[in-house]
């Protein structure tokens, strides 16, 4: 029995975790703006998490404890290095407009993931206190 709609808390918490990783990694980058031969980094978890809700649920069986168990789950984000760009003379590749732009985009990313489960946990209150 799933009782907390366990598929959607577990995108979102997904989700949070590849907001706070991106969260990290544009930190990282307004930290070393003027660090000689700093490259941005930057990470990618909106497509590992539309592809992982998008794969087909299949269903597997061991047929003996110790075989291992059947899994389809994706490795979660990736943090790539920007390398084939160059802004500054000092071989730094970031663009510090660029980084407060995805930082804001990424706050906003995060609050609307946020109130999505506030949304789920005040219907379970409901559920809960009998509708009232």
């Amino acid at each position: 029995m799933d009782l907390f709609g366990g598929s959607t808390f577990r995108v979102l918490e997904r989700g949070l975790d590849g907001a706070q990783l991106r969260q990290n990694a544009i930190s990282q980058n307004i930290a070393n703006v003027d660090t000689p031969y700093y490259k941005a980094k930057d990470v990618s978890f909106k497509e590992t998490l539309q592809q992982a809700m998008n794969e087909p649920k299949l269903k597997a069986y061991r047929t003996n404890e110790k075989h291992l168990e059947f899994s389809t789950t994706s490795q979660g984000p990736v943090i790539e290095t920007t390398r084939n760009t160059m802004y500054n003379h000092n071989q730094n590749n970031v663009d510090i407009d660029l980084e407060m732009a995805e930082l804001a985009k990424n706050q906003i990313y995060y609050n609307a993931l946020i109130d999505r489960m506030n949304g789920r946990f005040s219907s379970l209150q409901t559920v809960i206190r009998g509708g009232s």
